[in-house]
């Protein structure tokens, strides 16, 4: 009798333990953990953006450890066409896009904006020129220093290559579109920079944002070249950073990711140590 009872209180405990989830039905139950983002974003185009693209870049991975980020310095021309031609996932460009780029599919977003600084050597005594004294050095109506008050020395004009965005820029504000008169046509942002700094008679034009204590930055206008005067209007030289995509073309998780990470207001202050303005 004892066995029968007790056989039939082992089926009962059973069946009610079927009926409440084996008698956990009110224990909390452990959250599915979600999984780390893994992959890669590649990044491809202006020099000019080496600084403010490499801090986001940098910033990005600390706070994404499965994700890697890289940077190709190419130049403007060469960014728009690797995102056109699906060679990197996000291109870069220091000059806004042009109609037929638009028409061909692409989409522009605006990062940032940044002043183009006009440099000299430090040793140079001019400190200030108009946009019509730019315009009149580098098309050749002004060749000598001490025409601009400066030492009895020949200018020597660096510039950007052909498909530069800062090259772009600047010929567009000074209005010296294919009439500059260069002395050497240089591929990076780095390169004017150096050229310039070695050489007391050169001037130069290079991304405000990667200006080094070896040169001297004029002032134009009566206004130097800062992120006040930048984001202020003031300053006269100046151009968007952008981002390239292809419309209608959603980006890879990690890139989506990333795009939306540096076009966000909690970038701004990345943007604005790396020497740039951001646009939100």
């Amino acid at each position: 009798m004892k066995n029968l009872i007790a056989i039939v209180l082992a089926i009962a405990c059973a069946a009610a333990l079927m009926l409440t989830g084996c008698g956990n039905n009110n224990d909390p139950q452990p959250e599915p953990q979600p999984t780390e983002l893994t992959g890669s974003i590649s990044t491809d185009g202006s020099t000019s953006m080496q600084k403010v693209i490499n801090t986001l870049g940098e910033a990005f991975m600390n706070e994404n450890k499965g994700i890697t980020f890289t940077y190709n310095p190419t130049g403007s021309g060469s960014g728009i066409k690797a995102v056109q031609e699906g060679r990197c996932d996000i291109g870069l460009s220091s000059r806004a896009l042009k109609a037929v780029e638009k028409e061909a599919g692409l989409k522009e977003t605006v990062l940032a904006y940044d002043g183009i600084a006009i440099i000299v050597n430090p040793e140079n005594t001019v400190s200030d020129l108009t946009i019509k004294q730019i315009a009149d050095v580098y098309t050749g109506k002004i060749t000598n220093w001490k025409e601009l008050g400066g030492e009895d020395a020949e200018i020597v004009l660096i510039g950007r290559e052909a498909g530069s965005g800062t090259r772009d820029g600047f010929e567009t504000i000074t209005k010296t579109a294919d009439t500059c008169k260069y002395r050497q046509e240089l591929t990076s942002t780095g390169d004017v920079i150096t050229t310039v700094a070695q050489n007391p008679d050169a001037i130069g034009y290079a991304s405000l944002a990667a200006i080094k204590d070896t040169v001297k930055a004029l002032s134009v206008g009566g206004v130097a070249p800062s992120e006040e005067t930048v984001k202020d209007g003031t300053y006269a030289i100046q151009r968007p950073f952008v981002l390239v995509t292809v419309e209608g073309k959603a980006l890879n998780e990690c890139a989506q990711k990333f795009f939306e990470y540096i076009t966000s207001s909690g970038a701004a202050e990345l943007i604005s140590a790396a020497g740039a303005v951001a646009a939100n």
